[in-house]
């Protein structure tokens, strides 16, 4: 896991944590409540509204203190965002290996080169039959978005207990399957 992501769902800032846990949980609410083009069109004129207003703040404090700082987002304005080409090849080498391997095993079980594991994938489709049917997929997709904030952290704390019950859990599995 990137290291930036794992300061994230840890909590080793709780103000950027915070930040980003709190945006993201806005994004999907709304989602879940207006279209798409809202919330992209809603989030950008915020932003824009917030960024504008500090310009004008910063521009007219400047004015009255006579001080020259410049452009407030001036650092920000000077960053480069155009990836390398190498890693935009890396990406999409990445993304494409990913697809095939997909698109592989999916070819696999859904023209039963191995009657077992279609079984195992006929019994996972149909029980994802029942979960769609009780939740949509944005709803799931913001209940695994707060679980990525929580759960890491949940672990780190109860490490010894947790790993204790999945033991248990696993050798039960394990004495299941071997019967």
């Amino acid at each position: 896991m990137d290291s930036n992501i794992a300061e994230l769902v840890y909590w080793r800032d709780p103000k950027n944590t915070g930040i980003v846990f709190g945006a993201g949980l806005v994004i999907l609410l709304s989602l879940s409540i207006f279209s798409v083009i809202s919330v992209v069109a809603y989030s950008l004129l915020f932003t824009l509204l917030g960024t504008l207003s500090f310009r004008i703040y910063k521009n007219v404090m400047q004015a009255v203190q006579k001080t020259n700082d410049g452009h407030p987002f001036k650092d920000y304005l000077e960053i480069e965002i155009t990836p390398s080409p190498d890693r935009i090849h890396e990406i999409v080498d990445t993304v494409v290996a990913h697809g095939t391997c997909f698109i592989n095993r999916m070819r696999s079980i859904l023209l039963v080169e191995d009657i077992v594991d279609s079984l195992k994938y006929l019994l996972i489709f149909w029980a994802l039959t029942y979960i769609g049917g009780w939740f949509n997929g944005l709803t799931l997709i913001l209940l695994a978005y707060i679980a990525a904030f929580s759960l890491p952290k949940v672990y780190e704390q109860n490490k010894a207990q947790i790993d204790q019950y999945l033991e248990l859990a696993n050798s039960k599995i394990a004495e299941i399957s071997d019967k």
